[in-house]
């Protein structure tokens, strides 16, 4: 979403006001116009400056705005960016995305460049965590019916489940498949984490690799992706896997929606295959008005949400100040936080 903050200039007065503390070696950064969840990226612009008094902070509101002061800025952190502004970028050593996930970034682009580029990794946990264990409670105790009732008045009780004694597998255990596992610890679930390298472990109870995932769905009660979308993932839940996975199993989905084979996902609900799924991400995104999956009463659907917390700039301001702070005192672009190319 475009940010239509009405500071005009590159800096604010906070900042202004820091010009004489600055030294000739700190690296300027600029912080782009598009920001997320409907938050004003401006916010954002005002975290670092609270944690960067010493630099220069400047904040593109327009399109002219972010081609010129990309020219000179050596460390640049927003959403996204795309070749045409790369290509005034004369100075940029670092790209701080904003968001986790960098598959929609020009990498080769920003290699082929020399410019380093870090991601967001860990702003998401706790929110998205959170997100999850609503979502399985949400089925466990049948929210959703409950809402429906409610929605009529009627009064008729209905039985319900206990999360305690279930199985919980967790496909991905990065940052956000951690924080899930963690939140889990006090409901008396065991877990199974999926992953690439199991030999790493995890803080799950049994951590396997994907070779052995149609083992683990075996047993599964709740199914929960926190997966990044790659060629090994895309597809992961397809028809063998949804027949794979007990009928009472409930998938839990704020990866990406490319990693369940849509058609299969329908067809597993339609035949009562699995309980339910809720679903934060799908494929198509933004799911058509006329799509299947919005006709089914045992399907919880939110619009790509999970990642929102009031708490994301702060988080994300954390994390691409303390680089620059590494940046500054050392003069080097390696060893930074969640760097990834």
């Amino acid at each position: 979403m475009t940010d239509h903050a009405t500071d005009s200039s590159p800096t604010t007065d906070s900042a202004t006001d820091s010009n004489d503390a600055r030294t000739n070696d700190s690296p300027t950064v600029l912080v782009l116009r598009r920001g997320t969840h409907g938050m004003p990226v401006s916010d954002y612009a005002d975290e670092l400056r609270e944690r960067l008094p010493n630099h220069e902070i400047l904040h593109a509101t327009t399109p002219d705005e972010e081609r010129e002061y990309i020219a000179d800025a050596e460390i640049v952190t927003g959403m996204t960016i795309d070749e045409s502004l790369l290509a005034h970028a004369e100075n940029m050593e670092l790209f701080a995305c904003a968001y986790a996930g960098t598959g929609h970034l020009p990498l080769d682009a920003l290699e082929s460049r020399g410019v380093a580029v870090t991601n967001a990794s860990g702003v998401h946990g706790p929110n998205i965590a959170e997100h999850v264990v609503g979502a399985m409670l949400t089925f466990t105790r049948k929210f959703l019916r409950a809402g429906r009732q409610q929605s009529r008045r009627e009064w008729r009780h209905f039985q319900a489940h206990e999360l305690q004694g279930s199985t919980v597998t967790v496909v991905g255990l990065g940052a956000i498949g951690q924080a899930i596992v963690e939140r889990l610890d006090g409901f008396g679930v065991e877990t199974v984490g999926v992953r690439y390298s199991p030999e790493k472990g995890g803080p799950t109870d049994e951590v396997v690799g994907f070779d052995d995932l149609h083992d683990a769905l075996a047993r599964t009660d709740y199914l929960v992706l926190a997966c990044p979308l790659t060629d090994d993932t895309r597809g992961l839940l397809d028809a063998a896997a949804f027949d794979t996975l007990p009928s009472h199993a409930v998938l839990v989905n704020i990866a990406r929606g490319k990693v369940v084979e849509t058609d299969a996902l329908v067809s597993a609900l339609r035949g009562n295959h699995i309980r339910g799924a809720a679903l934060d991400v799908t494929d198509p995104e933004p799911l058509p008005e006329d799509h299947p999956l919005w006709t089914f009463e045992n399907v919880l659907i939110t619009p790509h949400m999970a990642g929102h917390t009031p708490e994301y700039y702060s988080r994300l301001a954390d994390i691409v100040a303390e680089n620059v702070a590494h940046v500054t005192e050392t003069g080097s672009y390696d060893d930074l936080r969640n760097r990834v190319r």
